[in-house]
């Protein structure tokens, strides 16, 4: 399928729309989540993402379960990928936000969660970081104009959304393969 990753399990989000004409990613935008918060290795995120999330299943999911929101790409614990937008669509990842001077990221993003939460000192896996670096050096193959420049949601939203948060790792970012 055009615009998925060979690696990935795909799963297809109704929650994406068409890029604006000639708008190709230029960034990649990571972020965290896990459902409910601090709670991993259940399907509810891919729930959330496909609009399947039941508010009655948790007291959590109530303020969210309604939400239209998704990612191109999540990273479980166990480095498992799965992805739910073609890479040349908009997914709806970044919500209010601005990076490189641009407001509307996500028409020029690449969105990435990682299961997992901000506040969790336990931060991310081994296979995360593996499958995270093996992901944007492929995206960086099929996007040359990302080069280097991978956010957090906390860059393109500062005061609205903290993650990936302090236990993310940025050394482990393989930025000599950027």
């Amino acid at each position: 399928m055009l615009g998925s990753i060979e690696q990935a399990r795909w799963l297809e989000s109704p929650n994406c729309d068409s890029r604006p004409q000639n708008e190709e990613p230029s960034v990649i935008i990571i972020h965290c989540i896990s459902l409910p918060p601090g709670e991993y290795g259940g399907d509810e995120i891919e729930r959330f993402f496909l609009n399947k999330l039941s508010a009655d299943e948790h007291d959590y999911f109530a303020s969210m379960a309604h939400l239209q929101v998704s990612s191109h790409f999540l990273i479980k614990r166990s480095g498992e990928l799965v992805q739910f937008v073609a890479t040349h669509k908009r997914a709806w990842h970044a919500g209010e936000s601005q990076c490189l001077q641009r407001a509307n990221v996500n028409d020029f993003s690449i969105g990435i969660e990682l299961e997992g939460l901000d506040t969790d000192p336990n931060g991310f896996t081994q296979c995360q970081y593996e499958c995270l670096n093996e992901l944007v050096a492929e995206l960086r193959r099929h996007y040359p104009n990302i080069k280097n420049q991978v956010f957090s949601h906390s860059d393109i939203a500062p005061g609205r959304k903290p993650d990936p948060g302090p236990f993310f790792n940025w050394a482990r970012l393989d930025i000599e393969s950027l």
